[in-house]
C-alpha cells in the first residue's frame, strides 16, 4: 500500500459513536464572540488561573509532607500532591520542561556529559524519590522531607515565575496534543509511578484536567459541534481510564481514544483557522503516530528539509553499497546492515568488531548513535565508520577522492547538491538513505491503523504486557519502541540492565564491553547502553550490544528475573528494576507474539 492510500485509509477509519458524528454529524454554529480569537485573551486568563491554583495546592500538600511524620498521612498528602501535579502536567510540561524533567525524574543517579570537562553526576530529586522512599522498609523522614521540601521551593518557584499571556493558539493546541500523546506512549505504562503503579488513575486526572482547559475555549470554536465532540472524547477517555494497571486494556485505548483524539485535533486545526510556525519532532497534521509521515525527520537531523529528496535517497543508496569507500575496497555499509536482514548482518559479532550490528531501520527517530551514544547525527556517525580500522579503514578525504573518480556520481553529486562532491554531500547522501528506512509497515501498525483487523488475542495481550505488567515500555518507547522520550523526543536514554557475558542464569558476570563510560570514562556510565528499537526483533537475532542472547526466549527470561541483578551479576548503578516481573509462561510467550508483530517487510529504502 503506498503513502498516499495509506493516510488515506488512516483518516477514514472511525472506531466509536462519538467519531462517526464528528464525520458525518450535521454542523452547528457556536455562539463565538464577534472578536477574533487572536483578540480574545480571556480563555488564557482562565487557563493561567487554572493552573496558578493547582500549583498552589500542589505545593501545599507538598509543604505538608516536609513536616509529617505519621506514615499513613504521608502517604495520603503523597497522593493528593501528586493528583496535583498531573493536574498541571500538561501545561508545566510545556511551559517549563526543564522543571517539569526535575520535579518527575526517575530515581535513578543522573549523569551529564557535556564534555571532558564538564560532567555533573546528581543524584535524583522529586516525586519519584518520594514515591519509592514512601514505601520502602524503613521509612527514611529526612530524605522524604528533604525532597518535599526541595519540590515545594521548586514551584514556588514556577508559581511566581509564570506567565502565559504569551502564549498563541498553536501553543494551547500543542499543549493539549502533547498531552495526548503522553497518556497513550508513557502515560498509562508506569513510566512516572514506579511503585504504586497509579499511572491509569493519574492519566484520568490528565483527561480531566485536558477537559477542563478545552472548555475554556469554547467560544472559539465556529462549529459548536466539535467542541461537544471534545466533551465526549474526553469523557470517554476518563471513563476508560479505570481498573486495574496490570489488566488495563492498553490496544484498546489506543485506538478508541488516542488515535480518534489526534482526527479531532487536526479538525480543531483547521475549525480554528491555526497556522503553526514550525513543526516538531511530530508533524502538525498527523493523525496517527504509527505511521512514516508522523514524525518531522528534519526535527532528527542537523539540517532541516520540508521532506526527503527522493533522488537523494537513490543516491545514499548506491554509495551505501559502495565498496570503493573504504581503504580495501571490500566494504561497505551494506556489509555490516543487510537489507534481507532487516539492516543487520545476522552475526554475534562481525569479526574485527566489537559489537553486534544493530538494526538501521528507524535509526533516524533517535537523538543518539551507537550503543554508547559516542555520534550525535547520522552524518557525525558515518565519520567513525570511515576511520575505524576494522570497517572502512580511511579517512574522509580517501573517501571524497574516491567517489570524485567516478563519472556517474560527480553528474548525480553536480545534478543534487549546489556544491556538488565534498565530504559533507556524501556522509549526507548516505544519511539521507537511511533516513528513508522508517516503513512503519508492520502487522502491529496495519493494525493499530484499522487497515486489517488480524491481531490475535495472544498479541494484543502481549502488547498490553509490553506496555504494562513487563515494564518494557517504560524504556522502550511506542511508537518507534526505541529510548528516545516522547512527546518532546529530544533525549535517547541509555540504561544498565546487567548482560551477561555468556548465557547463565545463576552466577552470571557482567559483560566485559563498558560501554558508554569508555566515551568520557565517567565511573558512573560503566555497563550502559542506549536503549534500542524493539522493532523487527524478531528478524534481527542475535541479540544485546555483544549477542549473548539467540532467541527472544531467552531476552525475556532475562527481563523476567530481573536483569542482571535477577542472574547473579548485582551492580550499583543497574536502571533495570532487580525484581523479578513474575511473568508466567503463557504471559512470556504473549509477549513474544506481540513483539513478532513489529517486524515489517524487506525494504529497500526507497518509497
Amino acid at each position: 500500500m503506498n503513502v498516499k492510500h495509506k493516510k488515506n485509509a488512516i483518516k477514514g477509519a472511525c472506531i466509536s459513536l462519538f467519531v462517526f458524528l464528528f464525520l458525518f454529524g450535521c454542523k452547528k454554529q457556536s455562539k463565538a464572540t464577534t472578536n477574533s480569537y487572536e483578540e480574545n485573551r480571556t480563555p488564557f486568563l482562565l487557563l493561567q488561573k487554572q493552573y496558578i491554583q493547582d500549583l498552589t495546592s500542589c505545593m501545599r500538600y507538598m509543604d505538608s509532607i516536609g513536616v509529617t511524620k505519621n506514615e499513613r498521612q504521608l502517604k495520603q498528602y503523597y497522593l493528593m500532591a501528586r493528583n496535583y501535579f498531573k493536574k498541571v502536567e500538561p501545561i508545566l510540561s510545556f511551559v517549563d520542561a526543564e522543571n517539569y524533567t526535575f520535579l518527575n525524574q526517575p530515581n535513578i543517579l543522573k549523569v551529564e556529559e557535556d564534555d571532558y570537562t564538564d560532567i555533573k553526576i546528581k543524584n535524583p530529586k522529586g516525586f519519584q524519590v518520594i514515591e519509592e522512599t514512601l514505601y520502602e522498609e524503613t521509612l527514611a523522614l529526612d530524605k522524604i522531607h528533604a525532597n518535599a521540601k526541595l519540590i515545594a521551593a521548586r514551584l514556588q518557584v514556577v508559581k511566581e515565575s509564570t506567565k502565559l499571556d504569551y502564549l498563541k493558539p498553536y501553543h494551547f493546541l500543542w499543549i493539549i496534543r502533547n498531552a495526548i500523546i503522553r497518556v497513550g506512549v508513557t502515560g498509562i505504562t508506569g513510566f512516572d509511578s514506579p511503585v504504586l503503579e497509579n499511572s491509569i488513575k493519574e492519566s484520568a486526572i490528565v483527561y480531566q484536567s485536558l477537559k477542563t482547559y478545552v472548555r475554556f475555549f469554547e467560544n472559539t470554536f465556529t462549529d459548536s459541534r466539535e467542541y461537544e465532540q471534545w466533551n465526549v472524547l474526553l469523557d470517554a477517555g476518563i471513563q476508560s481510564l479505570q481498573g486495574d494497571f496490570n489488566t488495563f486494556n492498553r490496544y484498546t485505548f489506543f485506538k478508541e481514544h488516542v488515535h480518534p483524539a489526534l482526527r479531532l485535533w487536526n479538525a480543531t486545526v483547521q475549525d480554528w483557522k491555526v497556522s503553526f510556525p514550525f513543526s516538531m519532532a511530530i508533524t502538525n497534521n498527523t493523525e496517527s503516530l504509527f505511521s512514516n509521515e508522523t514524525f518531522d525527520l528534519s526535527y532528527f537531523s542537523s539540517e532541516k528539509f520540508e521532506e526527503l529528496d527522493k533522488d537523494k535517497i537513490v543516491l545514499g543508496k548506491k554509495l551505501f553499497h559502495e565498496k570503493k569507500l573504504s581503504a580495501s575496497e571490500t566494504v561497505s555499509c551494506a556489509t555490516c546492515h543487510q537489507a534481507n536482514l532487516q539492516y543487520t548482518d545476522g552475526k554475534k559479532i562481525r569479526k574485527g568488531i566489537t559489537r553486534n550490528s544493530p538494526t538501521l531501520l528507524y535509526a533516524a527517530l533517535q537523538k543518539g548513535f551507537f550503543y554508547d551514544k559516542r555520534a550525535g547525527g547520522l552524518e557525525g556517525q558515518i565519520v567513525s565508520v570511515v576511520g575505524n580500522e576494522n570497517e572502512f579503514h580511511s579517512d574522509l578525504k580517501k573517501m571524497t577522492k574516491a567517489v570524485m573518480s567516478d563519472t556517474i556520481y560527480m553528474q548525480e553529486f553536480g545534478r543534487l547538491y549546489p556544491n556538488g562532491v565534498s565530504e559533507h554531500t556524501i556522509r549526507n547522501a548516505i544519511a539521507t538513505f537511511v533516513r528513508s528506512l522508517i516503513p512503519f509497515d508492520s502487522k502491529f501498525d496495519r493494525n493499530i491503523n484499522n487497515l486489517e483487523n488480524t491481531l490475535t488475542a495472544s498479541e494484543i495481550n502481549g502488547f498490553n504486557l509490553f506496555s504494562g505488567k513487563a515494564k518494557c515500555a517504560t524504556c522502550h518507547f511506542a511508537p518507534v519502541f526505541n529510548g528516545t522520550i516522547p512527546p518532546a523526543f529530544k533525549e535517547s536514554e541509555m540504561e544498565f540492565i546487567g548482560v551477561p557475558q555468556n548465557k547463565d542464569t545463576i552466577n552470571a558476570t557482567i559483560s566485559t564491553d563498558l560501554g558508554r563510560y569508555q566515551v568520557y570514562k565517567t565511573p558512573e556510565r560503566k555497563y550502559f547502553f542506549k536503549t534500542s528499537t524493539i522493532r523487527n526483533s524478531a528478524l534481527t537475532a542475535p541479540y544485546m550490544h555483544n549477542g549473548v542472547y539467540d532467541s527472544l526466549e531467552e531476552v525475556v527470561d532475562f527481563y523476567n528475573r530481573g536483569g542482571g541483578a535477577g542472574i547473579g551479576a548485582y551492580a550499583v548503578y543497574q536502571t533495570l528494576p532487580p525484581e523479578p516481573l513474575g511473568l508466567t509462561d503463557q504471559e512470556q510467550q504473549d509477549l513474544i507474539a506481540f513483539i513478532k508483530t513489529l517486524s515489517d517487510p524487506v525494504m529497500e529504502g526507497v518509497y
